[in-house]
């Protein structure tokens, strides 16, 4: 039974939105983000990566002082009046189009308790130096200003009634980003209709994580120590609830996770092409890049040609969420054993590029710093599922998904 509740968005007036809105804060670095703002006062960016005010960027940008910066950032889109609460609860519809394909979410809150009591399911590990610096983000702001990326089984009684909306009402946002991405929002604010969406996720068992698993965290742990600061709480304050936007799993797409490798680990390649012939099949596919058509394949380039790689039966165990995956098939029957990476996360010789930037990218790589690439058939919503379900762990970089939520269009009070 998954809570979700209205809440009284912060969000910008109508003719400011494009203006305001920015990708999340942790798909750039600050130098990027100080070069994409510019001539953008009012982006969101100020808010979630304040560092970018400061000239130069400080060294350490986990100060006091970058994130009083974000709070003074973020009440001067209300001040300035390019932002305005909504006077009463209500849930929004946020649609996203990319290279023709849609997908159309409800932004709301979920509940503290639904995240630690399992019934928003996780299957990532968090660093607690990314959640510290959210943690005090959050904090300091007293928002949630990055709403969590949820799925959930699909749903035809709530995907009917979103429709139906939509159908019957003019959006409040209507934009097209630099990138191509159309940003559609729609304000749900008749309180039937609000209540009979709260009353339909009260009938789903259980929210995914797909994408926010540090943004997450940091929010629960936030409302807990308010809880510890208002200790006469009744769990209906905002603090109990973070800012969410919950898609239903048909209309997500999770895009293919590459990986680029420095060298062969002191093999000649016929050395190297022998050992991962222990555990693949491996067939040549000529000079175009290789893209996997099903699950257990693998394109595979090196010295030019690209090669179509095929998982050796009893290289995995079929019946186990995580073993079974692409990304676990290749870590354990080449990454580590033959390349010597035990862990990707922090090995400097491996990097990960996501299927966005396309296989070109996986050319270019090779050509200039790398020595190997890897193509990956993508994780399905559905591994996510069945491994967040047995409670288990996703291996690192295993899922990209596109397009990226915008930060600025809805930001939650805690109070």
């Amino acid at each position: 039974m998954a809570i979700f509740k209205a809440f009284n968005a912060i969000r910008p007036v109508a003719d400011m939105a494009s203006e305001i809105a920015a990708l999340p804060y942790d798909v750039m670095n600050s130098e990027e983000a100080k070069e994409m703002v510019k001539g953008k006062p009012y982006s969101f960016l100020h808010v979630d990566k304040a560092e970018i005010d400061f000239d130069p960027i400080p060294e350490n940008i986990y100060t006091e002082s970058i994130y009083l910066k974000a709070k003074e950032n973020l009440e001067k889109l209300v001040k300035d009046g390019v932002a305005k609460q909504d006077e009463t609860p209500c849930i929004y519809i946020y649609r996203q189009i990319m290279n023709g394909r849609s997908q159309t979410g409800l932004v709301g809150c979920t509940a503290i308790d639904d995240y630690i009591n399992n019934i928003i399911k996780k299957h990532e590990l968090t660093r607690a130096d990314k959640e510290a610096d959210r943690i005090n983000h959050v904090d300091y702001c007293d928002a949630n200003t990055g709403p969590i990326f949820l799925t959930y089984k699909k749903n035809d009684s709530i995907s009917a009634t979103v429709n139906a909306w939509k159908e019957s009402h003019e959006p409040v946002y209507d934009f097209v980003t630099e990138d191509g991405i159309a940003n559609t929002v729609w304000v749900i604010d008749d309180a039937e209709t609000i209540a009979l969406i709260t009353e339909k996720f009260a009938g789903v068992d259980y929210l995914y994580i797909a994408d926010g698993h540090h943004r997450a965290a940091s929010a629960v742990k936030v409302g807990l120590k308010r809880r510890e600061q208002f200790p006469d709480y009744t769990g209906n304050e905002e603090f109990n609830f973070f800012l969410a936007v919950l898609f239903p799993e048909d209309e997500l797409e999770i895009m293919d996770y590459n990986r680029v490798i420095k060298d062969l680990n002191g093999y000649s390649k016929d050395e190297f092409m022998a050992k991962m012939s222990e555990k693949f099949d491996i067939e040549e596919a000529g000079k175009d890049a290789y893209k996997p058509e099903a699950k257990h394949t693998f394109g595979m380039l090196l010295d030019g040609m690209w090669y179509k790689v095929t998982a050796k039966e009893g290289t995995f165990d079929n019946t186990d969420p995580v073993e079974r995956l692409d990304v676990s098939i290749l870590q354990n029957n080449a990454i580590s054993p033959i390349f010597g990476i035990d862990d990707p996360r922090t090995d400097k010789r491996i990097d990960f590029i996501g299927g966005i930037r396309g296989l070109n990218e996986l050319e270019r790589r090779v050509n200039t710093d790398m020595k190997i690439a890897f193509s990956m058939y993508p994780t399905t919503l559905e591994d996510l599922m069945d491994i967040a379900d047995a409670g288990q762990i996703m291996p690192p970089k295993s899922t990209w998904f596109e397009p990226k939520l915008l930060s600025g269009l809805f930001i939650h009070k805690l109070s």
